[in-house]
């Protein structure tokens, strides 16, 4: 007897000391878990999504508008009709096309969505505007509803669309800008998100007498940009007019404030429609301003005009004395763009005449060490750092590899590859007194009740200002006395340079295709604007004096009258 009270008090012992462990545990060691388990019982939470900013033109008004759009779904077990039937009805007014395959296409993919027995609840179409949603409200198809959702809205269309970017999806559904201010702005432009909790029975129902929580959503920030509409608006209404007139591939035209580096206008065709990107391919998102490169040709002869004088190895008045004749370097044989060539001809005569042999002169001048220095200046191979998502930028040939023959065609712009912003960022410098600045398209960061403005501090001086000078008086010799005088507006102070160059294919230079360019600044004493206009294959004629130097006047005349330029006398 009393060792059977012995075995149950030792049983009971040891039973309240597992008791006691198990204790310990639940309330110790894991309650913290255990208790945020039972918290998920009655608690009931959800995100609350942050309106995206906006974009603004600089005069305040829309590029990009945030605006209310809505999401249709259905819920499977809801459906009382055939999946093919309400198929049917949807497919017409959700495409919004007339095309008897387009619709029975629509009509296919919603019927294989609604029947799918796996899932409760299944998206059929996001960002539908309200006039389809009344239409299918109409209807009154059971199990079909609808979840607003933030749309962006483009006042403007496809304007602007290469500079804008586009808000899409990333791999968990959330909203993401992509290209263009919308990718490099993201972070700014999405907000921080809310989140509201309470508490709920076991239904779900909430507890009128529970505890709640609401965090709440902060909006993203507004971005005013230096995009000018007028300015824009002529770029591109021009451009899209020049390449059907010139027979282009494609072409880029962007201007610029060469004082400050604001990029007030930017347009590249193809473009693209941003409210409904999905509509086309990848090769529209990227912007050939920033993303294409090119041989410039010879736009690219009054850098290398600015580091020769600069230097001190050539002046203005500087004789070519190889300037008789094709000129001979290692195998090779250098010859002007006319086969005409200009005895005795000054640096000023190079650049009127552009001059292939009297820039291979001005290249021998300088040398592969300081030609690669003063490049380097210019930044030429480096990003400008515009803030654009979506920059490349094609690497300079390494310091000690720069052999004779690369001298001489780099001098002319042929062999070296830029995008069209490297160059109007290095072109601005001698606009802008010989200062290069970083391009800039966003003006300001706009909040609830406060502002703060993005300071372009880039300031950097490539040469003296007196080698600007003297390089601009020889651009606008060139402007008005060169192979596109004829476009010239007389008395409007332009400096500006043609470019006409070869297209590099498979190791070799294609003898019929190029690319061409037209480059400059008015007025050129007081410049209010610098402009690139760049035609990839143009048909009508191979040169840019015929192409290119007439599209970019063209666009002058309207900012000659929007800037109040006026011409002399």
């Amino acid at each position: 007897m009393i060792t059977r009270l012995r075995v149950y008090t030792l049983l009971f012992i040891v039973f309240f000391i597992v008791l006691l462990i198990r204790l310990f545990y639940w309330q110790i060691y894991n309650g913290s878990n255990l208790s945020a388990e039972a918290r998920t019982q009655y608690k009931q939470g959800r995100s609350l999504s942050a309106q995206r900013g906006e974009i603004l033109a600089s005069d305040g008004s829309w590029l990009v508008a945030s605006g209310q759009s809505w999401l249709i779904y259905a819920s499977i077990p809801n459906l009382k009709n055939d999946p093919k039937k309400i198929a049917e009805k949807l497919a017409p007014i959700l495409i919004e096309s007339e095309d008897r395959k387009d619709i029975l296409e629509e009509i296919d993919r919603i019927t294989s969505l609604l029947q799918k027995k796996d899932i409760v609840w299944i998206s059929l179409k996001s960002r539908i505007s309200d006039d389809i949603k009344n239409k299918i409200d109409e209807l009154k198809i059971e199990g079909i509803g609808f979840e607003p959702v933030e749309s962006r809205i483009y006042p403007e269309g496809s304007s602007s669309a290469q500079i804008l970017g586009f808000v899409g999806k990333d791999d968990e559904g959330n909203d993401k800008g992509y290209f263009g201010i919308e990718g490099f702005y993201d972070l700014p432009l999405s907000g921080k998100p809310g989140f509201i909790s309470r508490d709920a029975d076991a239904s779900g129902i909430p507890i009128i007498l529970g505890s709640s929580r609401e965090v709440s959503a902060i909006k993203g920030v507004n971005l005013s940009t230096h995009i000018d509409k007028s300015v824009q608006f002529s770029i591109e209404k021009k451009l899209k007019k020049g390449i059907e007139q010139y027979g282009a591939v494609s072409g880029t035209v962007i201007v610029m404030d060469p004082k400050q580096g604001s990029i007030l206008g930017m347009s590249s065709i193809p473009s693209y429609d941003p409210s409904r990107y999905w509509e086309y391919g990848d090769t529209f998102f990227n912007n050939p301003a920033i993303f294409s490169s090119f041989e410039p040709g010879s736009i690219f002869k009054v850098l290398i005009m600015a580091a020769g004088i600069d230097a001190g190895v050539i002046k203005p008045e500087t004789i070519c004395d190889v300037c008789s004749g094709p000129y001979r370097i290692d195998k090779y044989s250098i010859e002007t763009w006319n086969n005409q060539y200009h005895p005795n001809s000054t640096m000023v005569d190079v650049i009127v005449n552009s001059d292939n042999v009297g820039m291979t002169f001005v290249g021998e001048k300088l040398g592969p060490q300081m030609m690669f220095e003063y490049l380097t200046k210019f930044k030429i191979g480096e990003p400008t750092g515009i803030d654009l998502q979506g920059e490349i930028s094609p690497k300079l040939r390494e310091k000690d590899s720069w052999s004779i023959v690369d001298v001489a065609t780099a001098s002319f712009g042929q062999g070296i590859a830029v995008t069209p912003i490297q160059m109007i960022r290095a072109v601005a410098a001698i606009a802008n007194g010989g200062v290069i600045r970083r391009p800039q398209v966003v003006e300001k960061i706009v909040g609830d009740g406060w502002e703060d403005v993005i300071n372009n501090d880039s300031a950097e001086r490539v040469i003296s200002e007196k080698a600007a000078n003297e390089v601009t008086l020889m651009m606008a010799e060139a402007a008005s006395r060169g192979e596109s005088k004829w476009t010239y507006k007389k008395g409007f102070r332009v400096a500006g340079k043609t470019g006409t160059a070869q297209i590099p294919i498979a190791g070799h230079y294609d003898e019929e295709k190029t690319n061409a360019s037209f480059i400059g600044f008015a007025p050129y004493n007081d410049p209010k604007f610098v402009m690139l206009v760049t035609l990839q294959e143009p048909s009508t004629s191979p040169w840019a004096s015929e192409t290119a130097a007439p599209l970019w006047y063209s666009i002058a005349g309207d900012l000659f009258t929007y800037f109040g330029i006026q011409p002399e006398n």
